[in-house]
Order: C-alpha cells, then sequence, then structure tokens
C-alpha cells in the first residue's frame, strides 16, 4: 500500500497558525520573553546602585557554587517542600475520603473545608502571624490553658520552629486544595467494584488499599506534581510570616533571589539564583510527568 505524502502547509494549517498566533504572541510577550532576559541577565555583573553592567560569563554560577547562604535556601526549599506535600497529601487524603461519603449536610462540609484556601495568602499568613505571636498568639494562649508549656513560646523567633511554623501555616492553607483534586478522582471510581469487593468478602482498609488507591494514584501524582511546584516556589508566605528569618533559618530560593535583587539590587546574581530555581522546578516537573505518563502507560 502506497501512503500519499501530506504537504507541511495547507489552508487549514495556514488558518490554523493565524488563529493562534495571538496566543503565541501572548506567550512569547509573558513566558519566552522574560525566561531568556534572566537567562541573559545571570551572565552579567549588574550592580545599578553603582551604575556597573558588565559580562561575566559563567562567574555568577562559579561564584553560587561556593555561597553558603545559597546551600542554606536551597536545603530550606527542599526540606519545606517535601515536608509540606507530604503533610498535606495525607490530610487532603483523610479530607477527600470524609466529604466523599455521603451523609447529612456533605455539601456545606465541603464548602466549609475549601474555606482555607480561597483566602488570600497575604491574610492567611497575617493571621497566623498573629496565632504565632509571643505576646498575645492563641497558640500560646491555648497551650498554657491545656498545661503543655509554662512559659509562651517565640514561636517565629525560634531558629528551630519557625520553619515548622511556616510548614504548618501553608498545610492549613493548601491541604483544601488537594483534597478537591482527590475527592475528583475518588467520584470517577465505579461503585460496582466497591460493591464486588464486599461480597467477596474485603474489609474497608483492604478495599481502600486495593480499590481506592490504584485507582486514585493518577490523580494524587498530579495533586503531588501541583502541589511540589508552588511549594518549591514559595514566597508570600514565607515574606509575611518570617520574612526569611531568624537568621535565615526560613529563607527559600525565590525569597533570596528577591533580596538579592529588590533589596541589595545585585540584578545579575539574583538572576543566577532565579535560574537554577526555575531549572529546579524544570526537573521537577519531567520527573513527575516522566513517571506519571510511565506509570499511564503501564496501565492503559
Amino acid at each position: 500500500m502506497q501512503y500519499r505524502r501530506t504537504p507541511f502547509f495547507t489552508p487549514d494549517a495556514g488558518l490554523a497558525l493565524l488563529l493562534m498566533a495571538p496566543t503565541i504572541v501572548v506567550i512569547l510577550c509573558v513566558a519566552i520573553y522574560p525566561i531568556i532576559s534572566v537567562l541573559w541577565l545571570s551572565l552579567h555583573r549588574k550592580m545599578l546602585i553603582f551604575h556597573i553592567s558588565e559580562f561575566v560569563g559563567l562567574d555568577n554560577y562559579a561564584h553560587l557554587l561556593g555561597d553558603p547562604r545559597f546551600w542554606n535556601s536551597l536545603f530550606n526549599t527542599f526540606y519545606f517542600t517535601t515536608v509540606s506535600v507530604t503533610l498535606e497529601l495525607f490530610f487532603g487524603l483523610v479530607v477527600a475520603l470524609a466529604i466523599h461519603k455521603a451523609f447529612p449536610g456533605r455539601g456545606m462540609m465541603r464548602a466549609v473545608v475549601l474555606i482555607p484556601w480561597v483566602v488570600p495568602t497575604v491574610v492567611s499568613a497575617k493571621m497566623w502571624q498573629w496565632i504565632f505571636n509571643p505576646d498575645f498568639g492563641i497558640m500560646n494562649y491555648l497551650l498554657r490553658e491545656c498545661g503543655l508549656i509554662s512559659a509562651n513560646v517565640n514561636w517565629l523567633g525560634n531558629k528551630y520552629i519557625a520553619i515548622h511554623a511556616v510548614i504548618l501555616a501553608d498545610v492549613w492553607k493548601t491541604t483544601p486544595f488537594v483534597a478537591l483534586l482527590l475527592l475528583a478522582g475518588l467520584q470517577v471510581i465505579p461503585d460496582d467494584l466497591y460493591r464486588a469487593a464486599r461480597v467477596d468478602g474485603a474489609g474497608a482498609w483492604r478495599r481502600f488499599r486495593h480499590v481506592t488507591l490504584p485507582l486514585l494514584r493518577p490523580t494524587i501524582l498530579i495533586a503531588l506534581l501541583f502541589r511540589t511546584l508552588d511549594a518549591f516556589r514559595i514566597f508570600d508566605t514565607v515574606y509575611v510570616l518570617t520574612g526569611g528569618g531568624p537568621g535565615n533559618k526560613t529563607e527559600m530560593l525565590s525569597g533570596y533571589a528577591y533580596k538579592l535583587m529588590f533589596q541589595t539590587l545585585q540584578f545579575g546574581y539574583g538572576s543566577t539564583v532565579s535560574v537554577i530555581t526555575f531549572l529546579c522546578v524544570m526537573v521537577i516537573s519531567l520527573l513527575y510527568i516522566r513517571f506519571l505518563g510511565g506509570y499511564m502507560r503501564l496501565t492503559a
């Protein structure tokens, strides 16, 4: 059988390109150009305060390898991302399973669960800042009333506690988003599978392990992808809650890049940190997509 070769450019293809042209232009302006601009700027030593702008090649990246503050912010970012996403997945799954079951007032409960997610991040961070206030915060008050502490704790001023306070605020804020994604995945699992498992004598745990989890795995991977990328780029919560302190113990990569560029006006070196953040996010995305794609092919 002979196949006719389809010409690359046809009237339909030309029309399609014409219709996509506005979108392509917008993407080039708001996505591609900024990325290329930051990459080019990272190869320069640019300090506006001293009117310095010179091409230095990879010197900024070489300096980055010996910068202890960069490695500290990188470690903080990975630690925050790992712990917060793990907790959000666990609590999100618990919440999704709870509101998936039929009970009176389920619709109202689903709406209430989403309240933390719809609260603006800056408002949420400011609220948690008051909760953790060492003198007037409700956290110290409740713990004193329960007899768990005898004196007020400076939650955001302690270098060992501050990062976990930030994690708690982020988990409270974004767990409803994970729960919403997992709830959508639960609702597409056929009830016939659960009825068949009950007939075979499977208890609640076995139904969850052998029916719910395998069929929910693609949704779990998607939720992990979204939340990992979002958590790795965290800025606003940390900026409002701790400002990266105490002693840079809660400083993340995005916060470090912000301080370099907009507080010390080192746009070249700050762009280098931004490029590394972008590369980390890209690698994480590729790993998730590769794993998700491989799993979907195996289960297809």
